[in-house]
């Protein structure tokens, strides 16, 4: 409901621009329960974020042609800032022993993520968070867990974490001991005035957490 709602904005005279439909279609992934339609989470491929800022830069310049230079300036600013925090994501997914590069979390928001640095990403709930998880779902994660002893699931900042919560209670029921990993940030950034309130440093905080939860040594669980 977000593109009708800001489609009216762009009615009412205020510009708004739709970033995401300048990325290419090829670099889009496809939203399992939503046929035809894209998942939205392109920010989570740090490249992708590099044309949304192109398009940003243009827009202002479309709308304050007297500051082009400032923008311009920004724009290769930033994207230097970006093309770093790109090799740095990759450099510190690679850290991880490759058997446990398996990213859980509470929804499908890290597909872009996973696929761009290689990860193998499992949400318990859809791409959107009003999908809800069944017992069902809960039960079948459980099991992959803790056949494959993924040390580590997800929590998210944005969605409740009883679910997840739930999934843990289920792997230690099969004796093994998941923990949760932190808090990733997945549909919103960190507070005002924090490092994890600005796109760099919620993509680091996200990181940094998944690698050294997944880096860390899986715990046997006794069998209740």
């Amino acid at each position: 409901r977000m593109s009708d709602r800001f489609a009216k904005i762009g009615q009412s005279g205020n510009p708004t621009s739709p970033i995401g439909e300048r990325v290419p279609a090829e670099r889009l992934r496809e939203a399992p329960e939503f046929p035809g339609a894209y998942d939205p989470h392109i920010w989570f491929d740090v490249e992708s974020w590099m044309l949304a800022a192109d398009v940003v830069a243009e827009e202002l310049i479309a709308f304050d042609p007297t500051s082009e230079a400032i923008y311009l300036d920004n724009l290769a600013s930033y994207r230097s800032e970006l093309d770093d925090l790109h090799h740095e994501v990759q450099d510190k997914i690679d850290s991880i022993p490759a058997d446990r590069r398996v990213l859980v979390t509470a929804h499908d928001a890290f597909g872009y993520f996973g696929r761009e640095y290689g990860l193998e990403v499992i949400g318990l709930q859809g791409t959107s968070t009003a999908t809800e998880a069944s017992a069902n779902d809960v039960r079948v994660l459980a099991d992959l867990i803790a056949e494959r002893k993924i040390p580590a699931i997800f929590i998210e900042s944005s969605v409740s974490p009883a679910t997840i919560s739930a999934v843990r209670e289920a792997v230690r029921a099969r004796g093994f001991d998941v923990v949760i990993g932190g808090q990733l940030f997945s549909d919103a950034l960190g507070d005002d005035g924090t490092p994890e309130g600005t796109y760099l440093g919620m993509v680091r905080h996200n990181v940094d957490a998944i690698v050294a939860a997944l880096s860390a040594s899986p715990v046997a669980a006794a069998a209740a």
